[in-house]
């Protein structure tokens, strides 16, 4: 029985089921394999592959954070995926600022 908790625990704590959860890691794993691959040719050849792995990387980034904010359950599995609401402007109209 604690050999199938290892393989539900989490998944159940995101309101899914291990196959469900399966589809959904490897919905990320395969892009970033994807990614990592262009980002070692565009190592070797830089004229390739300019913006796939950092595009690849903010296209999965938000697909997170999308899916984290509509947790099933509810619960903040992981605070850190979350997308933080941009600081206010510590700056004021008409001022000149020079450092």
């Amino acid at each position: 029985m604690r050999l199938r908790h290892l393989f539900t625990e989490h998944p159940s704590s995101l309101g899914e089921t291990y196959p469900e959860h399966m589809r959904a890691s490897l919905g990320y794993a395969v892009p970033l394999l994807g990614a990592s691959m262009a980002a070692f040719v565009h190592a070797l050849f830089p004229f390739l592959f300019t913006t796939t792995a950092s595009a690849t990387v903010k296209r999965l980034y938000e697909r997170m954070t999308r899916r984290c904010a509509t947790c099933p359950s509810g619960r903040i599995h992981r605070p850190d995926l979350f997308a933080r609401k941009p600081e206010p402007k510590a700056y004021e109209a008409g001022l000149v600022y020079e450092i």
